[in-house]
């Protein structure tokens, strides 16, 4: 089970609730509610929390309201809903301050982004998705791509493909059975066959290469960093400008950096 808030996640809790009898279902719905925010556009009303969440809008009723008076939920301002509150930003620090490849990336990368100049982030691996833990964001992007905990798919992305490169090729055809693959470009590539051969490919080389696929105008260059069995935890991403870059150019400039950083976070 995923350390995150996963889309599928009100039936694979189910599917745990039946084999574990640890399994608490009152905290588990509580996550739900809270993961309900998860691709909001603005307030939600109960109704709204309740359908995503996957629950009668009554027991929708109680774990909002417990949740409003411990701060994890507030009204919206103009009281026509409600937003995620402020105290969901502690365990979010929490989580960075502690995270043992986030300690040893940070100064790795911030070092990375003085040699290269251009954007460099580390995103940490959710099998169908990775989540941006730290971004070092260039001139040329728009203040919510850089939020921290922004989520990108692992299917069309350079950092994703790495990833999902490090995992046996049945494992990693799982995962995409799982993933919408819808096109982000007219370049994006969304054909199983042609996402298995992209890591294949990266596996060979040690990075991923993705040019146009989920950002037009955009090269860039992945690489996974794994556990000591070689499992995927998360990834660096390297990203230019394909106006200032060929694709050819930015890859001989930038993968070496990152497979240079991806070591020395792996053996700190």
């Amino acid at each position: 089970m995923s350390r995150f808030f996963r889309e599928d996640a009100p039936q694979a809790a189910q599917n745990q609730a039946d084999d574990d009898r640890l399994f608490v279902r009152a905290a588990d719905r509580a996550m739900q509610v809270l993961g309900a925010f998860h691709h909001a556009t603005g307030p939600m009303t109960l109704s709204d929390i309740a359908k995503t969440a996957g629950i009668d809008r009554s027991a929708a009723q109680r774990l909002v309201h417990t949740l409003t008076k411990s701060g994890y939920i507030r009204r919206s301002g103009d009281d026509r809903g409600y937003l995620p509150g402020i105290r969901l930003l502690d365990h979010t620090l929490d989580l960075l301050r502690l995270d043992p490849v986030v300690q040893k990336a940070t100064p790795v990368l911030l070092e990375l982004r003085k040699s290269l100049r251009e954007r460099v982030d580390l995103s940490l691996y959710d099998e169908t998705r990775l989540i941006y833990a730290l971004r070092m964001q260039s001139k040329r992007e728009t203040f919510f791509a850089t939020l921290v905990g922004h989520s990108v798919p692992t299917f069309c992305t350079a950092g994703g493909r790495a990833a999902l490169s490090q995992l046996p090729e049945d494992e990693a055809r799982e995962i995409l059975t799982r993933a919408p693959l819808h096109p982000f470009t007219s370049s994006t590539k969304t054909d199983p066959e042609a996402i298995v051969a992209e890591l294949s490919l990266a596996r060979e080389n040690r990075f991923a290469v993705v040019c146009d696929e989920y950002a037009l105008g955009e090269v860039a260059v992945g690489v996974a960093i794994t556990d000591r069995n070689g499992a995927p935890l998360s990834a660096i991403h390297l990203a230019g400008s394909l106006s200032e870059y060929t694709p050819e150019e930015f890859v001989a400039k930038a993968a070496p950096l990152a497979i240079e950083a991806a070591n020395a976070i792996m053996a700190g």
